[in-house]
């Protein structure tokens, strides 16, 4: 299976340089109205959205990750106050139910 992964990985690169090497010529990139026009080529265009795009999802997500790291650490909170079950060292549910790590 890690063969198929890594097969798939490298024709994907290769279809990416490929890409980039068929599409070198200068392109231009025009905004509204305004007079600025960007010239590079179009693999540059592209790999800077995408760039754009990963930044913009990361801090998309950067606010549900925060929710749920004190949703962990609260529920850490209650697990470690919660009574201990007698015969047990650990308040830690897997340290209980798993009698070989005692």
């Amino acid at each position: 299976m890690k063969l198929l992964a890594w097969i798939f990985r490298v024709v994907l690169f290769m279809v990416a340089l490929g890409f980039a090497l068929s599409n070198t010529e200068l392109s231009e990139l025009r905004f509204f109205g305004v007079e600025f026009v960007w010239r590079a080529p179009l693999v540059v265009f592209l790999l800077g959205f995408f760039i754009a795009g990963v930044a913009l999802g990361i801090v998309g997500v950067i606010p549900a990750l925060f929710r749920q790291r004190r949703e962990i650490g609260r529920l850490r909170r209650q697990l470690q106050g919660a009574t201990r079950v007698p015969g047990t060292v650990s308040a830690d549910p897997m340290q209980a139910q798993d009698p070989a790590r005692r």
